[in-house]
């Protein structure tokens, strides 16, 4: 909630709408706006994109674990979608030091 309530509203409403009309049969089925992959022994992921932004979430039973709310084209996004084996904090030292580095090319 903490990052969903750091968008924009249109932002909120638009993610919470595509989450909550997702149905059974799409879930199943791979599409460019929802994907779904396994982790940590066989936990199942999914990610749905909603303009800029990605969700990644869990669903168990019937209530729906959203984890992150990211970016589009970012390093965090890359790295999770890539299951890279990383903490959130890594995560982010990375992304600073990463971009340093790029600056460092152009030089």
């Amino acid at each position: 909630m903490q990052e969903l309530n750091k968008l924009p509203v249109e932002d909120q409403l638009r993610l919470v709408d595509k989450i909550s009309n997702l149905t059974s049969e799409q879930l199943t089925e791979s599409s460019e706006t929802l994907g779904c992959f396994h982790r940590d022994g066989g936990r199942t992921f999914y990610r749905v994109r909603v303009g800029e932004f990605r969700c990644y979430f869990e669903i168990k039973g019937d209530i729906l674990y959203s984890h992150y709310i990211l970016h589009k084209n970012t390093l965090t996004d890359f790295i999770y979608r890539n299951r890279l084996p990383v903490t959130e904090e890594t995560m982010a030292e990375q992304h600073n030091s990463f971009w340093k580095y790029l600056e460092s090319l152009k030089k």
